[in-house]
């Protein structure tokens, strides 16, 4: 008689983790990826529009900071509201909503004819996005093996660099093109909506998270895929046993173990590392563009250091992907971090063009690479019945800080200027690579499947 006894969760985790790297893990990180990248598109062309926009209509620099800050407003309410759906629902089906969300908002914002429907169009934009990024983060960490998770995650995150560079040279070749130039510019935003109808239909599940409701068969399924694809045979079930308890099964409940005595620090540290990055991060890349212009050079031209600025993110993901597994998560974190504060300051002092390209190359390079560590050591510091609303949680705290910065900038500039601005940042960087030692380093260890 054949066996037919199912597979525990255990054994399925153990089998993800075993697994070489196949096609299908390819397929999956590509899938996920092309969707960041899309993300990082849209985040990438409102830095361009505000400077085209500003001229144009004639914004002040506080109505340009709202247009920014109130699609972190909706990134900071969608994080926290997709990391607790991606627990209760799943993680695909969470993924494909906000990507058609943002993406349909982000083509209707090509049709605006003043701030007020603008404003309106970009926290909805935000809403999505902002749910998008620690779901996909938390869905390819659970497919990830376990030697390779982080190097992953890091080559996941890297597509942000690629969607940055379509936003600079959309920036630098169609927004100036013509006073509608902007219009196009959002217009191509809408590729997500169509995008996300791929991820729906085409991506599977996250066996860890099928497990984690009791949803053994499925798992088993979607894990045995992965299994011929790559040649492994797995030892027969020998027994039937029920779904582990889950560490925390309601939304007040995941909430409150974030702060049990066993994940306080590690949620306290993470979750100052995620406002002082993203309060830095956004603050210095949402503006760059504008502080050229201000600075005396042409939009064409401020955009063309832009795009070359842009280009050093991906040797900075590159580095980062090789040392996360060297180093490990919380060494190569804090070291990025560390010369991300460096390059704001040497940034905020440079007059000259050599000056202002190798610094801000510079900051683009170890900001990038701390990115890529920051998203590859979230998901694995939770559990699996926890990690979706840690991850959301942790980002929609760290898009209060990028709700803040872009109208802290125009006044920070009045205070004292280029100097002083990147000073800032370049503190919130140092107190990041601080906090980052609070966190958990899961390097080649089991993701916890509770």
């Amino acid at each position: 008689m054949a066996n037919t006894a199912l597979p525990s969760r255990a054994s399925i985790a153990g089998r993800l983790d075993e697994l070489p790297f196949t096609r299908r893990h390819l397929r999956l990180l590509t899938g996920s990826g092309v969707g960041w990248a899309l993300d990082a598109m849209d985040v990438g062309l409102i830095s361009f529009i505000l400077a085209a926009l500003t001229q144009q209509w004639g914004l002040t620099k506080t109505d340009a900071g709202w247009i920014a800050s109130v699609g972190f407003i909706g990134m900071a309410l969608g994080a926290t509201l997709g990391g607790l759906l991606a627990d209760r629902l799943g993680r695909r089906q969470v993924f494909a909503l906000t990507l058609l969300i943002y993406g349909i908002a982000t083509g209707a914002s090509a049709l605006v004819g003043g701030l007020a429907a603008l404003l309106v169009l970009r926290f909805l934009v935000g809403l999505g996005l902002g749910a998008e990024l620690p779901v996909a983060s938390t869905y390819v960490s659970e497919f990830a093996p376990a030697r390779i998770r982080g190097r992953v995650i890091v080559i996941l995150e890297a597509f942000w660099a690629l969607g940055w560079t379509a936003a600079a040279l959309i920036g630098f070749f169609v927004i100036p093109a013509s006073d509608d130039g902007w219009r196009w510019a959002f217009a191509l935003g809408a590729i997500p909506a169509v995008y996300a109808l791929i991820v729906r239909w085409g991506l599977p599940e996250s066996p860890r998270w099928l497990a984690s409701r009791g949803r053994i068969a499925e798992a088993d399924r979607i894990v045995s895929t992965f299994e011929t694809d790559a040649g492994v045979v797995p030892e027969p079930a020998i027994r039937r046993e029920p779904p582990s308890r889950a560490i925390a099964v309601t939304t007040r409940a995941r909430l409150t173990t974030l702060w049990n005595a066993e994940f306080r620090l590690r949620t306290l540290s993470l979750w100052v590392v995620w406002l002082c990055v993203n309060f830095a991060y956004y603050g210095a890349f949402i503006w760059i563009p504008s502080i050229l212009v201000d600075a005396g050079f042409d939009l064409v031209r401020s955009f063309g250091f832009t795009l070359i600025i842009t280009l050093a993110q991906l040797p900075g993901y590159a580095v980062a992907a090789w040392l996360i597994e060297v180093w490990g998560r919380r060494s190569t974190l804090s070291i990025f971090l560390v010369g991300s504060a460096v390059s704001a300051v040497f940034f905020g002092t440079s007059t000259t063009e050599t000056a202002i390209i190798a610094s801000g190359m510079a900051l683009s390079f170890f900001n990038l690479g701390a990115w890529g560590a920051l998203y590859a050591v979230t998901p694995e510091i939770y559990p699996t019945s926890l990690r979706g609303t840690g991850a959301g949680w942790a980002a929609g705290i760290g898009r209060i800080a990028s709700i803040i910065a872009p109208l802290a900038v125009p006044v920070l500039l009045v205070a004292g200027g280029a100097p002083v601005l990147f000073a800032v940042f370049g503190a919130c960087f140092v107190a990041a690579a601080v906090a980052a030692w609070g966190l958990v380093d899961r390097r080649g260890e089991a993701l916890d499947d509770r």
